[in-house]
């Protein structure tokens, strides 16, 4: 029997051998199916190659396409301040975060963290556990409608609605906001946003109980999630998960909580995690629980940061928040790693200068759907060909940070 060759191709995981399967080693039960790139739950361009004995799953390899991002190596041809928009466009769902996670970086390579006031903290704070919301509406929403449950999608779009509505009145952008700047923010918040944001509070409040009910303890979405795609604690720290993938293994790993950055450690808020209620722990059902979770911690962060800027931090006439903007990045020549907690996980970013110019030598970045997307082969072996699609959804991928 002739033997089929899979040649190479970027597509694939980084330092990979190349695909080798030979059909005389498929038992006579066994077939491959190409599951992707067309299918809304891999995320336009995530094909998967599965080895499928009947219903069950025997593997999973994932080929991973191009969104042309290639933000890695726009670094090194761009000044600092000006990549702020190119990490936008790397997890286009959490813009904010990425943001942040990149400044603060930036901000500590030139030693100038401690100088930024804490009223553009709280709002980098705010704005960002705003946009962690809206991330974790699409992850939820579109998980439940690729398992069959349109509703919630269409509640948790209306939801988010107010959320990107909020953010475009701050940044004048809807999705990819180019706000939070190296030293300070592009604008201080509008009159009268504070107001608006207290009132958003009290009305989703209910909203996400709402959601609980209408999906997480839906006895057909428990059915469907509940002891499926089992991602085991040390397997999950061996291939690098993080954020509500690692911690709906069990793991109270939060970097807003371990590193302590901005000024989260002065906020109030709880680590939710996974811990086996309708299942086993690490399972699809507890990914999502802990993202429902998440926000409603980012509710209470919200609310106190708000109580924050209108009180302690309140806004004066003078206020600039561009006053600390240095007008040339120039950092020391080192080798440098920050991270942040993004909606999905630690988003890292590793800077190497030279001291001679405003831009990067090298730019690296540590994605968090990339090392999520690894272990998804390991978690789909043994299950049902119909659940695959549940375990793509439940770690909540997003592209354009893979393909970075």
């Amino acid at each position: 029997m002739k033997e089929v060759q899979y040649q190479y191709h970027p597509g694939h995981f980084a330092n990979s051998e190349p695909l080798k399967t030979r059909l005389e080693d498929l038992k006579s039960q066994e077939m491959i199916l190409s599951v992707g790139p067309q299918h809304p739950s891999t995320h336009g361009v995530l094909r998967l190659e599965v080895v499928t004995d009947g219903e069950m799953i025997v593997d999973v390899i994932p080929h991973m396409g191009y969104l042309h991002r290639c933000f890695e190596k726009h670094a090194e041809a761009l000044m600092f301040n000006q990549l702020i928009p190119y990490v936008d466009r790397m997890d286009y769902v959490a813009s904010m975060n990425s943001e942040h996670a990149y400044v603060m970086g930036v901000e500590r390579m030139l030693g100038i963290e401690n100088d930024i006031p804490k009223r553009i903290e709280y709002i980098r704070v705010l704005v960002a556990e705003l946009n962690r919301m809206a991330s974790h509406f699409v992850a939820i929403g579109t998980y439940a409608m690729d398992i069959g449950a349109f509703t919630p999608f269409l509640w948790l779009m209306r939801d988010r609605e107010h959320i990107q509505r909020m953010l475009e009145w701050i940044s004048g952008a809807r999705m990819l906001y180019n706000y939070i700047w190296v030293g300070g923010l592009y604008y201080d918040l509008p009159v009268g946003f504070e107001e608006r944001c207290l009132e958003f509070v009290t009305y989703l409040k209910p909203k996400l109980q709402e959601l609980q009910t209408l999906v997480i303890d839906n006895k057909i979405f428990i059915e469907r999630t509940a002891n499926v795609g089992v991602l085991p604690l040390d397997l999950a720290i061996n291939f690098g998960c993080s954020g509500p993938v690692l911690r709906g293994s069990g793991l109270k790993f939060d970097l807003r909580k371990v590193d302590g950055y901005s000024v989260y450690p002065e906020i109030d808020f709880n680590v939710p995690i996974g811990k086996g209620t309708v299942g086993t722990v690490g399972d699809c059902w507890d990914r999502n629980f802990v993202r429902v979770q998440e926000c409603h911690e980012s509710l209470h962060i919200i609310a106190q940061c708000l109580d924050k800027l209108t009180k302690a931090h309140k806004r004066t006439k003078d206020f600039d928040p561009q006053a600390f903007v240095p007008k040339k990045i120039r950092p020391p020549a080192m080798d440098f790693y920050s991270r942040a907690e993004n909606s999905k996980g630690e988003l890292g970013f590793f800077f190497r200068t030279n001291g001679r110019s405003d831009m990067p030598v090298r730019c690296k970045v540590r994605a968090c759907s990339f090392s999520n997307l690894s272990v998804m082969s390991s978690i789909s072996k043994g299950a049902m060909l119909a659940d695959l699609v549940a375990i793509i959804g439940s770690l909540d991928l997003v592209m354009g940070e893979v393909d970075r």
